[in-house]
């Protein structure tokens, strides 16, 4: 039998939700469950978790994405299975969220 990853913690960028931000793609934590904005967004949270954290780990929390990466390696990571929901809502802006993404958006990203 084999362990799921924690559930997401939602379905935004907990810490650009929480500082007024925005995020162009989000990344999901396979061992917290944080989901948090990937390297071209403007805060780049999810490296920095990985970094802080010490979870080097993350899995694309896009819809249609099914990779993995290993932040400290710089390299692909092998898959695991994960608690769904397994991306962000289909629905759901991205950039987003909506409201937050300045019409220059594009011209702020790395």
């Amino acid at each position: 039998m084999s362990v799921l990853a924690p559930p997401p913690s939602g379905t935004g960028c907990i810490e650009c939700l929480a500082g007024g931000g925005w995020w162009l793609h989000l990344r999901r934590c396979i061992t917290c469950g944080e989901i948090r904005c990937c390297d071209s967004s403007p805060a780049q949270h999810a490296s920095a978790h990985a970094r802080d954290a010490g979870h080097p780990v993350a899995t694309s929390f896009e819809p249609g994405e099914d990779w993995f990466w290993n932040y400290a390696a710089d390299a692909p990571a092998q898959p695991v299975p994960l608690s769904p929901p397994m991306s962000r809502p289909e629905e759901q802006a991205s950039p987003g969220p909506d409201g937050r993404v300045p019409r220059d958006w594009r011209r702020l990203l790395h």
